[in-house]
């Protein structure tokens, strides 16, 4: 009586058990826990996942071949395109390498040196400030006379993606001294003034040099710097075709902010001279500035970086 009792399910199954020996209702009741076909495995199933669905299954209720995953030796040349358009556009609107060709940023930059240029920040207005250590075009034949080299084919399109600094672009890169509103002066052999205010420039001239060079080339200067320009100098002062000796040309020594590519902020090559590029103290002294900055330039990128990283954390958080 009590195997019978425990093998039957419902009226229903005690009726297909009515008449039958006792003994063959303990395999049913356990044919009804293990089998596959009972209401409660289904279930099972449906959470686990483990059959097939309706979906799943071609004509007939035949199970579905999966489909065979493509050769890796196919998906290689879609992963390097995907590569090189994510390179190219890092270097169009992110970071881009540059190579120190001089001795002119000594001992800050040494030659053959990789630094890593922030290109993003202009992109939402943010200009040049004083101590940053920025790349720019040429302004004006700056760079007459200077040697240049012939890449060859693998090195063109490797500094074109920006997996490599570009041997043929017209760059240079000094220290910001001055911005659109300064008077920038030299006497002697320094020290170097802004707006009146001395600047200790002991922690980034070079081992040596004076601040300001006596000469009649343009070393001993006095300067009002225009609205959109800025007056930049080597750390390296007595070996610097900078501002000052630049006085002749069509923009009187300044360098327009448009012709700005970016700020050096990492020496990312050598390994052992990797180190970042912070503003010397000497800028942040109270009373430097000839008008208030504009807080909004300096907060507006972080801002919008913090709002584009959100919507990878929320995909993130939605694939787990």
């Amino acid at each position: 009586m009590g195997d019978v009792a425990v093998g039957a399910r419902s009226g229903h199954d005690g009726e297909e058990h009515r008449g039958r020996p006792a003994e063959s209702a303990v395999p049913a009741a356990d044919s009804a826990v293990t089998s596959g076909n009972d209401s409660g495995a289904a279930e099972d199933d449906r959470v686990t996942g483990e059959h097939a669905t309706a979906g799943d299954q071609g004509p007939g209720g035949t199970a579905r071949t999966p489909r065979k995953p493509r050769s890796f030796w196919k998906e290689l040349p879609i992963l390097i395109g995907i590569a090189l358009v994510l390179a190219l556009l890092i270097k169009t609107f992110l970071v881009q390498a540059f190579s120190i060709p001089s001795d002119s940023m000594q001992n800050t930059l040494q030659q053959g040196d990789r630094v890593l240029v922030d290109k993003l920040t202009p992109w939402f207005g943010s200009e040049p400030e004083r101590g940053e250590v920025v790349v720019f075009h040429d302004p004006d034949n700056w760079l007459a006379g200077e040697p240049t080299t012939d890449p060859n084919a693998l090195q063109t399109f490797l500094s074109w993606i920006g997996l490599m600094p570009s041997a043929e672009e017209k760059d240079l890169i000094k220290r910001v001294v001055g911005v659109g509103g300064d008077t920038v002066e030299c006497k002697n052999t320094g020290p170097l003034t802004v707006n009146g205010k001395t600047l200790n420039e002991q922690s980034y001239v070079y081992a040596g040099n004076t601040p300001c060079s006596v000469d009649d080339q343009g070393g001993q200067f006095k300067v009002k710097i225009p609205e959109g320009y800025i007056w930049v100098m080597g750390d390296h002062r007595q070996n610097s075709r900078d501002s000052r000796y630049n006085q002749a040309d069509k923009n009187h020594g300044m360098v327009p902010v448009k012709d700005v590519v970016g700020r050096a902020v990492v020496v990312a090559w050598p390994i052992n001279r990797w180190d970042t590029l912070p503003v010397p103290d000497t800028f942040d002294q109270p009373g430097l500035s000839a008008q208030p900055a504009a807080a909004g330039l300096t907060v507006a990128p972080q801002g919008l970086a913090l709002a584009g990283v959100l919507p990878v954390v929320w995909w993130r958080r939605r694939k787990q």
